[in-house]
């Protein structure tokens, strides 16, 4: 059964389980699934994997978006506010549905009060978490 983001992408199925199912790109999907708002700053998804280098949490947010899974949401000039972030990273419609069809966003409730547990965020990290988003996702 191919799904209309498999048929945007040109992906079967299983392929595309594949792929976002990668340790990496699967972990950063959590993190988005798991945020507060559900659309981390790149700063939040760097602080949430501190093994991973910077440059390698960019290249895998950038291959879900190119497959569609993930979308760059950026404030409007006039909401943006200096020393906040102002592009975050959310599920796409079609990368929600896909991930839903195929169970892999079955622990929303239990990774979101993992991630209320993290007691020793940087005081930047609170400060990310608390800035404004997009409303229209």
């Amino acid at each position: 059964m191919s799904t209309d983001l498999e048929t945007a992408v040109g992906i079967e199925s299983h392929e595309l389980v594949h792929f976002v199912t990668q340790q990496t790109r699967f972990v950063l999907i959590n993190n988005i699934h798991q945020h507060p708002a559900q659309l981390p700053s790149m700063y939040e998804l760097e602080e949430l994997n501190p093994s991973v280098s910077e440059s390698t949490v960019y290249k895998h947010i950038q291959k879900l978006i190119d497959a569609s899974i993930v979308n760059e949401v950026a404030l409007d000039d006039d909401q943006r506010r200096q020393s906040y972030p102002w592009k975050f990273y959310g599920l796409t419609e079609g990368g929600r549905e896909f991930l839903e069809e195929y169970n892999l966003l079955a622990a929303e409730e239990t990774l979101q009060q993992i991630y209320d547990t993290i007691s020793d965020k940087p005081e930047k990290m609170v400060k990310y978490e608390n800035a404004p988003r997009p409303d229209d996702v």
